[in-house]
């Protein structure tokens, strides 16, 4: 009997494009499992729509019960707060909403900025999330990435044990056949600094300055103790085990060592820093051209 031909599902959701290709079409009531479990997240974690948890919490502080999904999410920010001396925080969302990357998508820094809030303005024991005061929180640093793993999750629900999920630059790959993933320089889109080749079960995920950037110098990457976007690298790509991880080790290794992150986290990274300069972990699975 002849194989199905493979199929490549395109679809738009929080505000990006995904795609999800597997041996054959995905049926339709995956197809809306899939959308409602998206939703789902996004009407917890979404800074960008008025009824999300996130937006209450930012208008009304307090105790919130949260699911079982946002366990594993807020518990990498805890540990990649201290790994990076508070560099990588949840809690950059008013400060990058007044620098322009707010609900409208103004790029437009309207007001002085505010400070950071300091961490112990929130306590996070699971299932609950005190709020000592209205915080806006910004899981951008990982939540693409943990959706991706729930996504996965929601496709193996339903039969569908072999596919490849791409939202934007962060990717799932459970296929047998290895994929080969190009590093695409920050600054020539046409060009690579290098290729990733991802087994089965592996996950990368990227991150660039270029993105979102606007205005004199700013981008989405902020300093948790500063307020101020980074400028040294411009560039991560990581691979590990999970979305998640992947995720938000792609955004530490804009903001320390990556020494102190290999030494937390089994993964494997490339970076480049403003002046072209890159490294990369001595295992990192495929190559990177010098």
């Amino acid at each position: 009997m002849p194989r199905p031909e493979p199929a490549a599902w395109q679809f738009e959701a929080i505000g990006t494009a995904w795609q999800i290709d597997t041996p054959a079409p995905i049926a339709s009531a995956t197809a809306t499992a899939v959308t409602a479990r998206i939703d789902e997240f996004d009407a917890v974690w979404s800074r960008f729509r008025p009824d999300s948890v996130v937006s209450r919490i930012a208008v009304e502080g307090g105790a919130w019960l949260l699911d079982e999904d946002s366990r594993a999410l807020l518990d990498l920010y805890v540990d990649l707060h201290d790994v990076t001396d508070g560099a990588v925080t949840p809690l950059v969302g008013r400060t990058l909403a007044d620098l322009g990357y707010d609900e409208a998508y103004s790029l437009q820094a309207s007001v002085e900025p505010a400070a950071v809030p300091a961490w112990e303005s929130f306590d996070w024991s699971y299932p609950t999330l005190v709020a000592h005061e209205p915080l806006l929180l910004d899981v951008g640093a990982a939540g693409k990435g943990h959706l991706v793993d729930l996504v996965a999750e929601v496709l193996t629900a339903h039969g569908v044990t072999d596919s490849t999920i791409d939202a934007s630059g962060d990717l799932l790959h459970r296929q047998d056949e290895p994929l080969l993933v190009a590093l695409e320089h920050p600054g020539n889109a046409t060009r690579a600094i290098g290729v990733a080749e991802l087994s089965s079960g592996q996950a990368l995920c990227a991150s660039a300055t270029n993105r979102r950037a606007w205005g004199d110098g700013l981008h989405h990457v902020l300093d948790g103790r500063t307020g101020r976007p980074t400028h040294d690298i411009v560039a991560t790509w990581v691979v590990a085990d999970s979305g998640l991880v992947a995720d938000g080790l792609a955004t530490a290794h804009f903001l320390t060592d990556p020494a102190r992150l290999m030494a937390r986290f089994d993964h494997e990274f490339v970076r480049m820093h403003v002046d072209g300069r890159v490294e990369w972990s001595p295992n990192f699975p495929g190559e990177v051209f010098t």
